[in-house]
């Protein structure tokens, strides 16, 4: 890959970027407002299981606009995992910013009512778990607003690799030899 083709590539993927982000908010802001009203929880696992659909669409353009209808396979995957970069990047801000300034513990008082809720303290208590979710919760209100943007931005480069190969797999069209 030359100078201007990597450059090409890091530019369409930044682009798609904002888009995962946009994608990745909505998610979020619908997982919590399921909290209260649990049909938003389904738009948000909804959200989440689009994503691979909008990578290999966008995935597409790039490879159609801006290739001539050719690429690698390395070049998509490395594709994807730019966008999850970039994508990440701006979610983790996003989040950072719920949690320093919007959330005021809403989030994990949330996820407390649920698990004092005495159908899930029984199934809880019968699986041998109450200690550690306490103590997840506990560590949970430990932490800083960073720190859990943070945590976002490693779990998306984490997956990023995994949900690329099998988009870049599909959407790969080699150059025919002759």
């Amino acid at each position: 890959m030359t100078g201007p083709e990597y450059i090409q590539l890091k530019a369409f993927a930044r682009i798609d970027g904002v888009l995962l982000a946009v994608v990745l908010i909505g998610s979020f802001a619908c997982y919590l407002m399921g909290m209260q009203v649990p049909l938003y929880g389904m738009g948000a696992m909804a959200l989440l299981l689009s994503v691979p659909f909008l990578l290999g669409w966008r995935l597409k353009r790039f490879r159609d606009v801006g290739l001539d209808g050719h690429i690698s396979f390395l070049r998509a995957w490395g594709y994807v995992m730019f966008v999850f970069f970039y994508g990440g990047l701006l979610f983790a801000l996003a989040q950072y910013v719920y949690f320093a300034y919007l959330d005021g513990g809403y989030l994990i008082n949330s996820l407390s009512e649920m698990m004092a809720l005495p159908e899930n303290s029984e199934m809880l208590r019968q699986l041998g778990m109450t200690r550690q979710v306490d103590e997840s919760l506990t560590l949970m209100r430990q932490m800083r607003p960073i720190d859990l943007s943070l945590q976002a931005l490693t779990m998306l480069l984490m997956i990023g690799p995994f949900v690329g190969l099998p988009v870049a797999a599909v959407i790969k069209r080699e150059m025919k030899k002759n």
